[in-house]
């Protein structure tokens, strides 16, 4: 019902993820996060600048074969 669930639906609709748009949704954790600074709140919830870096990358190593190519173990 957010804004990812409405991206993903325009994808499909218009046949993006057809010719392999690799597409990864990022949600916020369901857990209550006490106030703080953004940049430690954004840590703490998986979106912070290193942890898009690592979705992206994670997504470019997985190919159509579901095989992740160039992971490091």
């Amino acid at each position: 019902g957010g804004l990812g669930a409405h991206v993903l639906t325009m994808a499909s609709d218009e046949g993006l993820i057809d010719g392999g748009l690799k597409l990864r949704t990022m949600r916020l954790p369901d857990i209550f996060q006490d106030q703080d600074k953004p940049e430690v709140q954004y840590a703490q919830a998986g979106h912070d600048a290193d942890a898009i870096v690592e979705t992206v990358l994670k997504a470019l190593r997985h190919n159509s074969s579901h095989v992740t190519e160039g992971a490091r173990a």
